[in-house]
């Protein structure tokens, strides 16, 4: 026995790192494995790093890393492998055999669509573990079931399983419900969930309000938004936040209406509330899908000027939409200060910016912005000096 722990050490520090001849800390052996499990596409593999690393739901990082190995599993169709994995954890593991690391696994099986085995896991925690269940896997199953888009199940559970099971549901819960009925397009159940909320005198939260108005909004029910706020104001005192302003500004753009989630966002400041970079970055991919460029522009440059940190998802928006508009100089600049922050924006924008600037005449910048990605970004840099070497020549 012995010896096969010593030959089990060697192997899996090998696989977590195999220039290393000294062992891991558990930090380590997680932010390896998460490097390893990015590109690896091999079910056995993956298993391996995961067992190498030890992973653990009390850690943020580790919960990390078992949720990157379910989707690299669950998107290459190795449904066994997990079922395998989450078994092999449950019964090799005497530290994991509690709640919640059972919740935990639940919320992997929906990410892999397997709710039957999230619902046997469930079972299988209060009748071969004898885990009482809490309104903690409660809502576990409830969320795999979200995530996994099955919203009939949501709603199957959350009706049968507090009387089967003696939990009183939480706030947690009644937004997890709401929020399917927001996703499903059922929205007009939402007024009954409060009303159940208040039988159980659970008081709705920031959450309940947020969930609630993205799908009235989904469906289009502007009235039924104000009611809602006027509701939350005048029977729980709860005054809409800068998430509930971001969520509405957010829900307007979706539905290509961003003069008005502009005008609810200067309504925002007028009453004393502060944007975030959220609230912007909302607003100028609202007014580039709808086509407005100058406007995107502006706000751009209003947040920029205001010192609000620009994310990298809001240069990719603006780099596309300005090539796709043809203004290739325009998105060059902000392309280049993208990359100098780190971040590129994928290869097709870029090699549409590159072609843009060879079509306007500017085979110069085209060549510097590509050796500015060579040098910084080794990905696709074998396309990148094929691209580079049908440049013109001067």
């Amino acid at each position: 026995m012995a010896s096969r722990l010593r030959h089990a050490f060697r192997h899996y520090s090998t696989i977590l790192s195999p220039n290393s001849s000294t062992p891991l800390t558990s930090k380590e052996k997680t932010r390896s494995a998460l490097r390893l499990l990015k590109s690896e596409t091999n079910p056995e593999t993956i298993l391996e790093i995961c067992r190498a690393a030890s992973l653990t739901p009390e850690s943020h990082l580790d919960r990390l890393a078992l949720s990157r190995a379910a989707s690299k599993l669950t998107a290459a169709k190795h449904f066994d492998a997990l079922r395998q994995f989450i078994d092999e954890l449950l019964q090799t593991r005497s530290d994991l055999r509690n709640e919640r690391f059972v919740s935990h696994a639940i919320v992997l099986y929906g990410q892999a669509n397997m709710i039957n085995q999230a619902l046997g896991t469930f079972k299988f925690m209060r009748e071969n573990l004898n885990i009482v269940p809490t309104v903690k896997s409660l809502n576990a199953l409830i969320l795999a079931s979200l995530i996994a888009k099955n919203h009939k199940e949501v709603t199957r559970i959350y009706l049968e399983f507090p009387k089967i099971y003696s939990i009183q549901p939480n706030v947690d819960t009644y937004n997890l419900v709401i929020k399917s009925f927001a996703e499903s397009g059922s929205t007009s159940s939402v007024f009954s969930i409060l009303d159940e909320m208040d039988k159980n005198s659970v008081k709705p939260n920031a959450t309940t309000i947020n969930n609630s108005i993205g799908g009235f909004y989904n469906e289009k029910k502007f009235e039924e938004v104000g009611k809602l706020l006027n509701l939350m104001e005048e029977r729980y005192k709860l005054y809409p936040g800068l998430s509930t302003y971001n969520v509405r500004i957010q829900s307007l753009c979706k539905l290509k209406r961003s003069s008005e989630a502009k005008a609810l966002f200067q309504g925002m400041i007028t009453r004393g509330r502060k944007p975030n970079s959220v609230s912007y970055s909302h607003l100028i991919n609202g007014f580039c899908r709808e086509g407005d460029l100058e406007e995107a522009k502006r706000l751009f440059a209003d947040m920029k000027k205001r010192g609000f940190r620009v994310d990298g998802e809001c240069y990719f928006t603006m780099v596309y939409f300005l090539c796709e508009s043809g203004e290739f100089e325009s998105a060059l600049e902000i392309a280049k200060e993208c990359i100098g922050k780190g971040w590129v924006p994928n290869f097709t924008t870029m090699k549409k910016l590159v072609n843009g600037l060879v079509g306007v005449s500017k085979v110069d910048d085209a060549k510097e912005i590509i050796k500015e990605i060579k040098e910084k970004f080794a990905e696709n840099s074998d396309q990148w000096s094929e691209i580079e070497e049908g440049l013109p020549q001067e």
